[in-house]
Order: structure tokens, then C-alpha cells, then sequence
């Protein structure tokens, strides 16, 4: 490998550390914000406005969140929570939680994407998508739930993978909520082949699995993981370690020698 390939493959790694270390900057600044305004309450019109805003979005997730839970086809594990890909036979599984507005997912799956499918397509590698909507929380906003219905309503149609894909490729700047606008989400759903039917814009726009999204959250809040995205190789955290962190050429062989 030339130099100048491990530079850019350090640089990527950096890139997403460095993304993962802002989120989790972003985390504890919201939780310090939400506590003083707790604390000083009527001594500040901000302070008060400040926790109106964050109940009235608190609110409408409530309302949007409040039907039944509608379980996609095919979903598994505990609860039902997960969205598989692979082969059941695989002897390595990877589970990972993301957000589709979350830009660290986003840099890891553009990473890993083309090395998961290729040994997930080999039968080598079974993957447990779970999804959450840490950045909805964190920044305001619907666009994570949003995107997660709607890949789960992909799921139904038995093509979440391309359109998991596919959102992550078009994702917004975080602060932009503009998955959070079903147009858009379906428009993106143009990009794989046969997916926008009536049926899926139905569930787009219905919110239908709405209600299974927050399930999946409260499922990774209880899970009392560090953030999105988290990822684990037979149960073992993968990501996490910055002394040595993981590459695609790392997972590869790691699934490459459980399957031996």
C-alpha cells in the first residue's frame, strides 16, 4: 500500500473519531443546557422558552409515536427490534445501531458499506441493523424517525438494504431536519429499483411503523450504549478502541477466520 493510501485511510479513521467525539460533545452540552434551565427556571424568559420549545417537540414525537406497533416483515432478535441482512447460517454476526441523520454513521458506512454487503452477499457475515433517533433528541426535529419508518417500510418491501444505503448517501447536514419531509424521503426511494409503490407511500406517509422506531430507541437507551453508531462483531465492541482502531481490511479478516 503506498503511503499516500495510508494517509488517507488514517485521515478517514480521524475524521470519523473526530465526528464521534463532536457528537458525544453535543450530548453532554444538550444534557448540561436542559439541567440548568431545570434549575433556574422562572429567573430567565430564555430559560423558559428554551424548555418550552424542547416540550412542545417532545409533544408532537409523542403524538407521532402514539399509534400501534406495526413489526416489519422479517424483523428479528429480542422484541423484534432488528432488521437482518445476510444469511442465518453466517457464522459471524455484526450488529449495528445508527441514525440516519447521525454524520458518524454516515462516515461509517461509507467506510465499511462495500465490505458488509460483499461478505454478507458471500453468506460470510449476518447483519442486525437497529435503529434509534439520537440526533431527533439531540437537535430537534422528526428526521430520524422519519427516515427509520420509511426503511422500515422498505423492509417490508423487501429492500431495505439498497435504501439504507441510499439514505445515508443523501443524508442532510445534521442540523437540517429534511428527512423529516416524507416528500423527499420517497423521492430518494426513486433511487432503488421498484421500491416506490402505493404500498410503501402509504407507510411513508402513514407513519406506520413509527411506534416500532421508538421501540427500537428506548431499546438502545436501556442498552446504555456510548452513541450512534455502535457496532459489534459477535457481541464485542469493534469500534470503540481509538489504540487500535478498526478498518475494512480488519473486519474482513476477522469474519474471513470465524468462517474458516
Amino acid at each position: 500500500m503506498s503511503e499516500k493510501n495510508r494517509e488517507g485511510k488514517r485521515t478517514a479513521r480521524e475524521k470519523l473519531a473526530e465526528e464521534r467525539d463532536r457528537q458525544k460533545a453535543r450530548d453532554k452540552r444538550r444534557r448540561a443546557v436542559l439541567v440548568s434551565a431545570a434549575v433556574v427556571g422562572v429567573l430567565g424568559l430564555a430559560a423558559v422558552v428554551g424548555v418550552l420549545a424542547a416540550n412542545a417537540g417532545d409533544d408532537k414525537k409523542d403524538k407521532d409515536t402514539a399509534g400501534p406497533v406495526v413489526v416489519p416483515k422479517g424483523a428479528s432478535g429480542e422484541g423484534r427490534l432488528s432488521i437482518p441482512l445476510g444469511k442465518d447460517s453466517a457464522k459471524s454476526t455484526l450488529t449495528v445501531w445508527e441514525d440516519f441523520r447521525c454524520p458518524a454513521c454516515k462516515q461509517f458506512e461509507d467506510m465499511y458499506r462495500s465490505t458488509i454487503n460483499d461478505l454478507a452477499a458471500k453468506g460470510m457475515l449476518k447483519v442486525d441493523y437497529h435503529l434509534a433517533t439520537l440526533i431527533d433528541g439531540n437537535m430537534g426535529g422528526s428526521g430520524s424517525l422519519h427516515a427509520a419508518n420509511a426503511a422500515v417500510c422498505a423492509q417490508d418491501a423487501g429492500k431495505f438494504a439498497p435504501y439504507h444505503d441510499e439514505l445515508f448517501k443523501n443524508q442532510p447536514p445534521e442540523p437540517d431536519d429534511a428527512f423529516a419531509d416524507n416528500a423527499k424521503l420517497i423521492d430518494i426511494a426513486g433511487k432503488v429499483e421498484g421500491l416506490v409503490t402505493a404500498p410503501f407511500k402509504k407507510c411513508v406517509n402513514d407513519g406506520t411503523h413509527n411506534s416500532w422506531v421508538a421501540k427500537s430507541h428506548e431499546a438502545f437507551q436501556k442498552a446504555k450504549l456510548r452513541g450512534t453508531p455502535t457496532v459489534l462483531l459477535d457481541g464485542k465492541d469493534i469500534f470503540g478502541d481509538q489504540q487500535n482502531p478498526l478498518t475494512p481490511q480488519k473486519l474482513k479478516a476477522m469474519v474471513e477466520k470465524a468462517n474458516q
